[in-house]
C-alpha cells in the first residue's frame, strides 16, 4: 500500500488543526500559592489509604498491575450497593470519558452537550474527528432538555453538577432525558460528592446510561489518576475492548481501594468543604459578585464590572490561583476551588482590599 502523505507534518489533519485541552496551570516546586484554580481537595486523603501506600509492597511493582483493577470495583461496588460486574475503573474518569468516545464516536458519529460546561468533551470529539452539537444553556443554567433530546446524538453528556457552573439539574430531569435519547448518555459526576443527589439510580433504570466518578475531588486523590464507572454490565465489554490493558496502576489501585472504603473519612472533609463554600459564596456575594448556586467544590463568579482577567492577574500576582477561562460566556467570570477556611478568607480580603482601593 501507498501512502499520500502530506509534505509538512507526521500527523492526522484534525489533529494538527484542533486546539488541544489547557489544564489550569500548576506553581512550580516550592512555588507558594493559594491554589484555587483546579478544584483540588484541600485536605488530605485518608489516613486508611495513605497507610497503605506507606505499606505497600515493593515487590508488587515488578508484575504488570490487575488489568480490571478488582479490588477498585470491589470497593465500589460495596459502597455504591452495586455488583462489581456494573463498574469499570480507570486512570482518572477522563481515561472513561476516552474509552467511550474510542468506542462510540467517528466522523457522522458524534455527541451532544450543553454549554459552557467541560471543555474536554469538545477535545475528545475532535481527537476522533467527531462531529459535536454545543447547545447553550440559559443563564440560570437550566439543562436545555428538549434541544438535546432533539439532538438525539449517540453520546450524550451531562456533567452534573455542571463546571464551570457549579449548579445542578434534577434526577427526574436527567431520568427524563434518558428515556428519549437511542443512544448513550453519559452522567459525569465528578463533583457529586458535594452534592445533594446522584443520577446512580438511573443506570438500573436504562440500558444507555453511564454514570462517571473520580477520586480526584472528594477522595483528595487527584494526583492518583482513580475513576470509575457505573452502567448496565452489557456496556462493559465493548469499552474493555478500547481501554489501555493495564490502566489502573498496582500502587492506585491498592490506595483507591482503601480511601473508597473509608466513607467516614469522605463524609467528614466533604462537610468541612460545604462549610468553607458557604464561606466562600457570602464573602463573594458581600463584594458584589454574582454567585450561581453551587453544589460542587468550587463556585462560578460574576466579577462586578466584568473585568474578569483583570481580577485573575491581580490575584495571580499575590501568590492565589483561580481559573479563568477565555470562552464565550465565561470571559467575564471566574472560577473559584473551595480552600480551607482560611484560604478562603485570604482571596476574600485580597478581593475586598482591590474593590475598596
Amino acid at each position: 500500500m501507498t501512502y499520500d502523505l502530506r509534505p509538512t507534518t507526521f500527523f492526522r489533519k484534525n489533529i494538527d488543526e484542533m486546539t488541544g485541552y489547557i489544564p489550569g496551570e500548576q506553581p512550580a516546586p516550592g512555588q507558594k500559592v493559594i491554589k484555587l484554580n483546579t478544584n483540588e481537595n484541600p485536605y488530605p486523603p485518608s489516613p486508611a489509604a495513605m497507610e497503605v501506600l506507606r505499606h505497600f509492597d515493593g515487590e508488587a511493582l515488578r508484575m504488570y498491575s490487575d488489568p480490571m483493577a478488582t479490588p477498585v470495583r470491589q470497593a465500589v461496588g460495596k459502597v455504591l450497593g452495586v455488583d462489581p460486574s456494573w463498574v469499570l475503573a480507570g486512570n482518572g474518569s477522563d481515561d472513561l470519558l476516552t474509552m467511550i468516545f474510542k468506542a462510540c464516536c467517528e466522523k457522522g458519529r458524534g455527541v451532544a452537550y450543553a454549554m459552557p460546561t467541560y471543555v474536554y468533551f469538545r477535545t475528545l470529539a475532535n481527537v476522533q474527528d467527531a462531529p459535536f452539537t454545543e447547545i447553550p444553556f440559559d443563564d440560570e443554567y437550566t439543562l436545555p432538555v428538549d434541544a438535546l433530546a432533539k439532538a438525539n446524538a449517540p453520546v450524550t453528556f451531562v456533567a452534573n453538577p455542571n463546571s464551570p457552573s457549579g449548579t445542578c439539574t434534577p434526577v427526574a430531569v436527567l431520568d427524563d432525558l434518558a428515556s428519549r435519547l437511542a443512544g448513550l448518555l453519559i452522567v459525569d459526576e465528578a463533583y457529586v460528592d458535594f452534592a445533594q443527589a446522584s443520577a446512580l439510580d438511573l443506570v438500573k433504570r436504562h440500558k444507555n446510561v453511564i454514570v462517571l466518578r473520580t477520586l480526584s475531588k472528594g477522595y483528595s486523590l487527584a494526583g492518583l489518576r482513580v475513576g470509575f464507572g457505573v452502567m448496565q454490565p452489557a456496556l462493559v465489554p465493548t469499552l474493555v475492548k478500547v481501554k489501555d490493558h493495564y490502566n489502573v496502576s498496582s500502587i492506585a489501585c491498592a490506595v483507591a481501594a482503601a480511601a473508597i472504603a473509608d466513607q467516614a473519612y469522605l463524609r467528614q472533609t466533604v462537610e468541612k468543604v460545604k462549610a468553607a463554600r458557604r464561606q466562600l459564596t457570602e464573602g463573594l456575594r458581600a463584594l458584589d459578585y454574582r454567585v450561581w448556586p453551587s453544589e460542587s467544590n468550587f463556585v462560578l463568579a460574576q466579577v462586578p464590572g466584568g473585568a474578569a482577567q483583570k481580577v485573575y492577574l491581580a490575584l495571580k500576582s499575590q501568590g492565589i490561583l483561580v481559573r479563568y477561562f477565555k470562552e464565550p460566556r465565561l470571559e467575564d467570570k471566574l472560577r473559584i476551588t473551595v480552600g480551607t477556611a482560611e484560604q478562603v478568607a485570604a482571596l476574600l480580603a485580597a478581593l475586598g482590599a482591590r474593590a475598596s482601593s
